[in-house]
């Protein structure tokens, strides 16, 4: 009797108590919903840029619309003209084309042109294509609540697990082509760019909320495949893990022929791309660790010294390609900072170069002027990679730093 007296007197502050948590915890969501949202209030131009690039300054007669002299564009902050644009030019599966510029105001003739081509789907992950497109959907919804960017987002993500082949790669254009792009892409970003967009989903960004459990756990299955996809495609070259090519065939995943100039070789450039994306991962499984270990071991290994690529002025030279107006020479340089070739032969782990012939070669001066001057041979980018793992491998692998010196 006692106990129940006491309980009754408790009673009022339990009471109390649980009327305080429900006022302040909605506040408190609200609140950081609020300072969630403020993020959202712009799209961001920089992912789209490369598809701008395309669109603006290498004319294509085969594109829907192309653009016309001083036309404006939307600001960033003009949030749902731009996502209006996103919609209208979503495909009839779900996926987007490449190299058009969301921010651009279209004419009602170029609006009714892309309308009419709903159903070429001529759809793609190249030139950061669909997953930018489904980011910021999302994120447009987060701030107007408005149902036809939730779905349209929606529909991107189906067009995702769709397009995903069953050993966890994707392919660069889907509905599969019968060239080269049906191979699992690297190239540009391209799965890396897919698998950083459902990463953020499986980690809970606010921007992804509207997304339910049952979609939920088929991306993560999907992450997880790609996972595995990127792990089981590093290059083990006669015993020697070393990093990752462009493009490897679908079926096989060995290391395949890209464009005719992009022979299968190690990928000093995407291969920065995979790793800085996997350093990201907390509690990385070992694996990761291993393929991360393996490839900045790698890295260190394939540094060439006291060489500068300069550009230099050159004769205007026009091809159906493109027009050059400027050539690139390699000059020694022993203040140089390191620098890589973007492909390194397999098995010789040579710097190596290649024609639209697909003639390999061995130097920068054997590949003809359109391509020496048109293609990034040489890059810096795996510095990234090497500047940020100290500090991963403090938190990761405290037990073997594999730059330090036996």
């Amino acid at each position: 009797m006692k106990d129940r007296v006491q309980q009754l007197k408790l009673f009022p502050f339990i009471k109390t108590a649980i009327f305080a948590i429900l006022i302040f915890f909605p506040k408190l969501s609200y609140s950081q919903e609020t300072t969630s949202i403020q993020k959202f209030k712009e799209i961001d131009p920089r992912p789209f840029a490369d598809n701008a690039h395309h669109w603006y300054d290498i004319f294509d007669k085969g594109n829907m619309v192309n653009p016309m002299p001083g036309r404006p564009q939307f600001k960033p902050d003009e949030i749902t003209g731009i996502a209006d644009n996103i919609l209208l030019f979503q495909k009839s599966n779900g996926g987007w084309p490449k190299n058009y510029d969301v921010f651009a105001i279209l004419t009602d003739s170029q609006k009714d042109s892309v309308k009419a081509a709903k159903d070429v789907l001529n759809t793609t992950y190249d030139n950061g294509s669909t997953y930018n497109q489904i980011a910021a959907l999302s994120n447009v919804y987060t701030v107007t609540k408005t149902e036809k960017y939730k779905i349209a987002a929606l529909r991107g993500l189906d067009y995702i697990l769709k397009s995903q082949y069953k050993n966890g790669g994707w392919p660069q254009y889907y509905p599969l082509e019968q060239n080269y792009s049906r191979h699992i892409t690297y190239n540009d970003g391209a799965m890396v760019g897919i698998m950083v967009l459902l990463k953020d989903i499986e980690d809970g960004k606010p921007q992804y909320f509207f997304i339910d459990d049952k979609l939920r756990k088929k991306l993560k299955k999907a992450y997880d495949k790609g996972m595995e996809c990127i792990i089981k495609t590093q290059i083990n070259d006669m015993g020697k893990p070393t990093a990752w090519c462009q493009q490897y065939d679908e079926v096989s995943l060995e290391p395949a022929w890209a464009r005719k100039f992009e022979p299968p070789s190690i990928c000093n450039k995407e291969s920065t791309d995979i790793l800085l994306f996997l350093m990201s991962m907390d509690n990385p499984s070992k694996e990761i660790i291993d393929a991360v270990q393996n490839a900045v071991l790698w890295f260190q290994e394939s540094k060439i010294y006291c060489t500068r690529v300069k550009i230099i002025p050159a004769e205007r030279t026009i091809t159906p390609f493109r027009v050059s107006v400027s050539d690139r020479v390699i000059e020694k340089d022993t203040t140089a900072p390191p620098i890589w070739t973007r492909f390194y032969e397999l098995k010789t782990h040579r710097p190596v170069f290649c024609n639209r012939d697909s003639k390999i070669v061995y130097s920068l001066a054997e590949v003809t002027r359109e391509r020496r001057d048109g293609y990034g041979w040489y890059v810096y980018s795996p510095q990234l990679v090497l500047d940020k793992y100290p500090e991963w491998q403090k938190k990761w692998a405290i037990d073997n730093d594999v730059l330090k010196k036996k």
